[in-house]
């Protein structure tokens, strides 16, 4: 019997024992790439786009070396890089937001990301949070691979097989790109949609698209990651149905649908079932919204991959397109148990907060009558330094302050069509775009959700101490000033490393960014 019980305990530790620190170096550096076959100078992650994938288990740790090579003076040379959907629990520092909680990484200089996975599990990515500079490539998939997902008993294959990125693609230069847009008050229309860092725009060469490979009588668990600067996309298979099972690392319900909106930093997982007969089928991802018709190299019908099955000729699929099914809807999706559903309870929010959104000087964006500017001094080392009340922080008007273990809800009327991230949490969307629908009992949980036009209603808790970036994730956007920051939990996070642990490394970060010549920066 006392054997019996120290397997027992051994089995249910397993997850731990085997989980590591895994250490990855990211050069970043300019390279010359041709994603669909228009060659450009652009920012890769160890000389590849999309960039090199974080592949990690539940309850991992990472050590990301960080080596900024960057020397093109078309582009950013300084960086910082978000890991998108990790909550950075104690370590709000190596979340990478420039100027809300960290300085910039100037050139020749090495920077170590190190944090914590904390138990979260599901599909997240990276990118550059500096101006606009993801636009020009910095950007790639961080998956956390659960071996006790309560889900895996309706798939067969999950690997980096079934990873499949989507995003948006620029022949100029973001700077430049950038300049005009503010100079025009037009936002940037990507040239080309890619499927896993490849596509074709219209008129360019014949650039061989992704293939999917599949066999036929197995499920798959395919790992959507939209790494998009703007646009949203619209994914289908032809032939094929899916089940949903995950948004923004929160498994959910399975839901059937035929295709699914999936719009800037947001991901899902989708099951698919190889149940149609040996062949290949078009996989689809026409983009939508942002003017896709004033840019003359975009063809929408070109965002494409292949879906292949074993056995089937490699060639293109003469599969065709579904015009009618069932479109995934947000508010059908609910948190698996074990996630908690409702678990924000039905009451009254402890503190409520409305943000208006506006353009009354275009095509700067207004919240609350403030267009958002980078402060010279990051959020987090303001708070470091002892500020607590909103007076304290220098912006003050941008920064809202969130005290220890409320219930927050966040209410945004609309105004146009915009994907907003939190940092730090995910919240439950209690009340959809365009929908007079409240759900207070299983909302669907995220960290990107989509403003289209109607109120949008979301809820968190308190419980995460740091500064922590609420934005608009069209890149373009937020450079326009479509953003606020919360300090959350001010109180605590000078109280010493038990509530907040900062590095040497991040504390040498602003002195030596701020004695850049403004070139560098």
């Amino acid at each position: 019997m006392v054997l019996s019980t120290k397997l027992v305990a051994l089995v249910a530790s397993l997850p731990f024992v085997f989980a590591v620190t895994k250490k990855l170096d990211f050069h970043i550096r300019n390279d010359v790439v041709s994603p669909d076959g228009f060659e450009r100078r652009a920012i890769t992650v160890n000389g590849i786009f999309p960039g090199t994938p974080v592949i990690l288990q539940k309850n991992d740790k990472v050590q990301i070396k960080t080596i900024n090579e960057l020397t093109d003076p078309g582009m950013r040379r300084s960086t910082s890089i978000h890991w998108h959907g990790l909550f950075q629990h104690k370590t709000s520092g190596m979340d990478g937001p420039s100027f809300v909680n960290q300085c910039p990484i100037p050139p020749n200089t090495t920077f170590l990301y190190d944090f914590d996975t904390a138990g979260q599990t599901g599909n997240y990515w990276y990118h550059s949070h500096l101006s606009t500079q993801y636009c020009d490539g910095l950007r790639g998939s961080f998956i956390v691979y659960d071996p006790n997902d309560p889900l895996k008993h309706l798939y067969d294959v999950d690997d980096e097989s079934t990873i499949i990125t989507l995003a948006d693609w620029y022949h100029d230069l973001a700077p430049h790109a950038q300049n005009q847009f503010f100079q025009t008050g037009s936002v940037p229309i990507p040239d080309t949609g890619l499927i896993n860092g490849v596509g074709r725009f219209k008129g360019g060469p014949l650039v061989p698209y992704a293939v999917i490979n599949v066999e036929q009588g197995k499920r798959y668990r395919f790992r959507l990651i939209q790494i998009s600067c703007r646009p949203f996309f619209t994914f289908s298979i032809d032939n094929h149905t899916f089940d949903a099972i995950e948004f923004d690392g929160i498994e959910h319900d399975p839901t059937p649908a035929q295709n699914i909106d999936i719009y800037a930093a947001q991901r899902a997982s989708i099951i698919v079932n190889a149940n149609q007969t040996i062949d290949n089928y078009w996989i689809r991802a026409p983009l939508t919204g942002g003017n896709p018709a004033g840019n003359p190299n975009l063809d929408v019908s070109l965002i494409r991959a292949i879906l292949r099955y074993k056995g089937a000729p490699a060639v293109e699929p003469t599969s065709v397109a579904t015009t009618e099914g069932h479109k995934l809807n947000d508010a059908d999706m609910h948190p698996i148990a074990q996630e908690g559903p409702g678990n924000l309870g039905t009451g009254p929010p402890d503190m409520a907060i409305t943000l208006n959104i506006a353009q009354p000087n275009p095509p700067f964006f207004d919240i609350n009558g403030i267009s958002y500017l980078s402060p010279s001094v990051p959020v987090l080392l303001q708070m470091l330094s002892g500020a607590r009340k909103p007076q304290d922080f220098l912006p003050s008007e941008q920064v809202i302050i969130l005290p220890a273990n409320k219930l927050i809800e966040v209410s945004i009327p609309g105004a146009g069509a915009h994907p907003f991230h939190l940092h730090g949490h995910t919240f439950d969307i209690v009340r959809v775009s365009n929908s007079d629908v409240v759900n207070l009992v299983n909302p669907p949980r995220r960290d990107v959700l989509p403003i289209n036009g109607g109120n949008t209603t979301f809820r968190f808790f308190s419980g995460n101490s740091g500064a922590w970036f609420l934005h608009c994730h069209i890149d373009w956007h937020l450079e326009a000033g479509l953003a606020v920051v919360f300090a959350e939990r001010p109180a605590e996070v000078n109280e010493g490393e038990q509530a907040q642990i900062v590095t040497q490394d991040w504390r040498t970060l602003c002195p030596a960014y701020d004695g850049l010549a403004p070139e560098f920066q």
